[in-house]
Formats: structure tokens, C-alpha cells, sequence
């Protein structure tokens, strides 16, 4: 496979649990940081999750133990930058492991590029999404004022990146309301479903993404299988291989 610096590699892990895809991305920065592969763009779903990230409060989780239970959502720490979120079946979460030393070393420039990408990508659909200052992410005007549909969460290690973006297309957004989503009081999330009035193709809508992430940060996508992923860092460095037989 193409290891080129303007190479990134796109892959579609399906639904895999938060921890799996955590354990996945600290494998694939670390291979990065010593460039046996090129950047990456890992897309998934989670089963239901709420997660908490490093600057998150602890009383921006509004359910108890027991609604937890009912609504089948897990608490999991993360060691991403922002607050509390969710995530679940019918939202597309993107990890970049990109090396941002073979882009711009700005994380407030990363950070717009990722808003770009969903931003993009939504207007490929006809509904228009723009960014709030001072709260990261891509919003929507709604009748009901401003509502987040793509929540940010990074984190980097010397300047690689990992964890990314969650993008709500089909998401029961009953589940936020068992938190103060990205710990925003007063503003709503939602999807693109609920805003096209339609169901819409899951596969249509990474495609946009994938396509979107690779002219945004100019880069020729490849995709490429877990299987492929898995190979590629099994015969590039042993001691990953046992990691990612979790994902083939």
C-alpha cells in the first residue's frame, strides 16, 4: 500500500465499542510518530456511550445509574479535550491520526479544518451549518434557535492527533438528553435526519465526510479495510499486532 506523505488512508471500522477504538488509535499514533504508516481517518459507530472528556463536569451528567441502565448507555473516561458527550448508533465518529508536523503545527487551525469538514459536508445536502464563536463544532439555525449537529473533541501528542469528530445523522437524540451535551446549557443538538424531514444512507454520508476530510487537508484518499489496517501495522511492527486482531 501507498505509504506517501500525501497519502491518508480512510477506514470504515463499523460499530466497535469506545475503549476498542481508543486502544486502535493509541496503536496507530504511535506508528505514526515514527511514519511507518501515513495519516489516517478512522470512521465507526459506538454503541450507546456517554463519554467524559478532560475538562469535563461531573454535573453535566444529568441521569442516575439506574436511567443509565434503562437507556443501555456506558460512562467511559477519555483523555480528549472538551466536555461531556455521546455517542451512538446512527452518528458517525471520525479519529484523525494525522501528524500535524506535515501540516500546520496550530491547533486552532486543526480544529477549524474539522468544523470545515462538517460544515461541508452538510451543505453537500442542501441545509446550511456554520460555526459559533467561542463554541466548537458545526451548528444549524433551527426554528428552535441554534442546534449542534458535529461535536469536536481532540487530543494531541506530539502534534498527532487522535479522537476527532461525532456527527449526528440518524442519532436517537433522546440520549442527550441525559447530559448537558459539550456542556452547552440552553442549546440543543440535531441531526441531519430531523433536519431533511428523511431517512438518509449512513454510507452516503461517510463518503461526503471521507471525501470532504481529504480535500480540506489535501491529501489522496485510499481507503482501505480493518483487515488491510491490521496487516499493515502487523508487519511494520510486531507488538501491534495482537491490539488489532480485536478489529479484523
Amino acid at each position: 500500500m501507498n505509504r506517501s506523505d500525501t497519502t491518508c488512508w480512510v477506514v470504515n471500522l463499523g460499530t466497535i465499542d469506545y475503549d476498542r477504538a481508543s486502544e486502535l488509535q493509541g496503536q496507530l499514533v504511535e506508528a505514526r510518530k515514527v511514519r511507518v504508516i501515513p495519516d489516517v481517518l478512522l470512521l465507526c459507530e459506538h454503541p450507546h456511550v456517554i463519554t467524559l472528556g478532560r475538562n469535563s463536569h461531573r454535573e453535566h451528567l444529568l441521569a442516575g445509574s439506574r436511567m443509565l441502565d434503562q437507556m443501555g448507555a456506558r460512562v467511559h473516561p477519555s483523555d480528549r479535550g472538551g466536555d461531556i458527550t455521546y455517542h451512538g448508533p446512527g452518528q458517525i465518529v471520525g479519529y484523525p491520526i494525522l501528524d500535524l508536523t506535515e501540516h500546520r503545527r496550530d491547533i486552532r487551525w486543526y480544529v477549524d479544518q474539522l468544523e470545515e469538514v462538517m460544515i461541508r459536508a452538510t451543505g453537500d445536502f442542501g441545509v446550511a451549518a456554520k460555526r459559533i464563536e467561542g463554541q466548537h463544532g458545526a451548528w444549524i439555525d433551527t426554528l428552535e434557535g441554534e442546534r449542534k449537529i458535529g461535536a469536536l473533541g481532540v487530543h494531541l501528542s506530539r502534534w498527532v492527533t487522535s479522537h476527532g469528530f461525532a456527527y449526528n445523522v440518524s442519532t436517537d437524540l433522546r440520549y442527550f438528553d441525559l447530559i448537558v451535551p459539550c456542556g452547552i446549557a440552553g442549546k440543543g443538538v440535531t441531526s441531519l435526519e430531523r433536519m431533511l424531514g428523511r431517512a438518509i444512507s449512513m454510507d452516503e454520508v461517510r463518503d461526503r465526510i471521507a471525501s470532504h476530510f481529504c480535500s480540506t487537508f489535501n491529501r489522496r484518499l485510499e481507503r482501505i479495510t480493518r483487515e488491510q489496517l491490521a496487516g499493515s501495522l502487523g508487519s511494520t511492527r510486531e507488538t501491534h499486532a495482537g491490539a488489532l486482531t480485536s478489529i479484523a
